[in-house]
């Protein structure tokens, strides 16, 4: 038996013998019980007082075997004791694990809230199938995960194993042969990504999963750098992307979409200047533009990059390469009835 042996399962094991002694002359005891599972017979009997009143199991003591038994076989043990926000909470929690269908992950969580789900009494007063015609979970468009790679590349990251593997950047028609020490997995997005030592590169590098075409664990071993640290290196982070000089970034936006900004958490050290005229200028610190730059993008005339003159730059260009291929357009008649897009009230 394992040292480990928290109460449920020897709460499950005493079910099991006290259904298995039925009809037999020999019924299972404190003693006996005791003696099977490596325990006291009086952690036994709390157990089965236990049992008793707190759950309900209609369990008697026959003087005569020296034993106790069930009265009604029928009797069901409850196998989750859950409050019904609890329970809640997990029927809603299995909605957003849909995010990460892309990947080997949902489908063995998803068993596991299966398995939750056929385990729980029928007296339960939220029903989990109530969470699939109330609610719903929009997930952001991910790219797919080879299952056998998914694998071999966590398998390498939990066995501190060097990952050989070929790997094929955005944009590139070939890929390129490399070894990586996996240090750290990180998700974002939708798309799950590897840290760690590239032998190529000979440097601390990011590699997207989906990105991998080929992927085995070496017999090699490693160890982490004791001066890596996940949380310390992308703390002042905006999105996944991290570079080496930190710089302060501000952007302001219209009075309109200042409630929109106002009610997230876009950084951890975000701050807020509030204007006259109702505009908001939030500001933080990063070490890579690249997610910055998208995210101001994504605002339209609405977000007005001010500083470093990097992003401002390079909204600037993105802005000005858009105008022009829209102004090659303006032959073209637009669509009648063109649907308003805006913001959720």
């Amino acid at each position: 038996m394992a040292k480990f042996k928290p109460q449920y399962r020897r709460i499950l094991f005493i079910d099991q013998k006290l259904r298995e002694a039925a009809g037999r002359e020999r019924l299972p005891n404190c003693t006996s019980l005791a003696e099977e599972w490596e325990t006291s017979p009086k952690t036994i009997q709390r157990d089965i007082e236990f049992l008793k009143w707190d759950m309900g199991a209609p369990i008697e003591y026959d003087r005569v075997r020296h034993g106790y038994y069930y009265t009604e076989m029928d009797f069901v043990l409850p196998a989750l004791r859950i409050a019904e926000g609890d329970l809640f909470a997990i029927c809603l929690a299995e909605k957003v694990l849909r995010q990460y269908e892309n990947t080997p992950l949902h489908a063995r969580l998803a068993l596991v809230f299966a398995k939750i789900e056929q385990c729980l009494p029928e007296q339960v007063t939220v029903h989990p199938s109530a969470v699939d015609e109330r609610f719903s979970f929009i997930p952001e468009a991910a790219p797919r995960i080879d299952p056998a790679i998914w694998e071999e590349a966590f398998r390498a990251l939990r066995l501190g194993h060097t990952l050989d593997m070929t790997y094929q950047r955005p944009g590139q028609s070939a890929a390129y042969e490399t070894r990586v020490d996996p240090y750290h997995a990180v998700g974002f997005r939708g798309e799950w990504y590897i840290i760690g030592h590239c032998h190529y590169k000979k440097a601390l590098r990011m590699f997207g999963i989906s990105r991998i075409r080929k992927a085995k664990v070496s017999g090699d071993a490693f160890q982490i750098p004791a001066d890596f640290d996940f949380d310390k290196q992308w703390r002042n982070h905006f999105g996944v992307m991290v570079g080496s000089n930190e710089v302060t970034v501000r952007v302001r936006f219209e009075a309109a979409q200042a409630p929109y900004v106002r009610e997230r958490d876009w950084h951890p050290e975000q701050q807020f200047e509030e204007g006259k005229d109702g505009s908001l200028t939030m500001s933080f610190k990063t070490r890579h533009l690249f997610e910055v730059t998208r995210w101001v993008l994504s605002w339209g005339a609405a977000a007005t990059a001010l500083e470093p003159p990097e992003l401002v730059d390079a909204v600037r260009e993105e802005l000005a390469g858009a105008a022009r291929k829209y102004r090659s357009r303006r032959d073209k008649v637009p669509p009648p009835n063109r649907p308003h897009v805006g913001r959720p009230q």
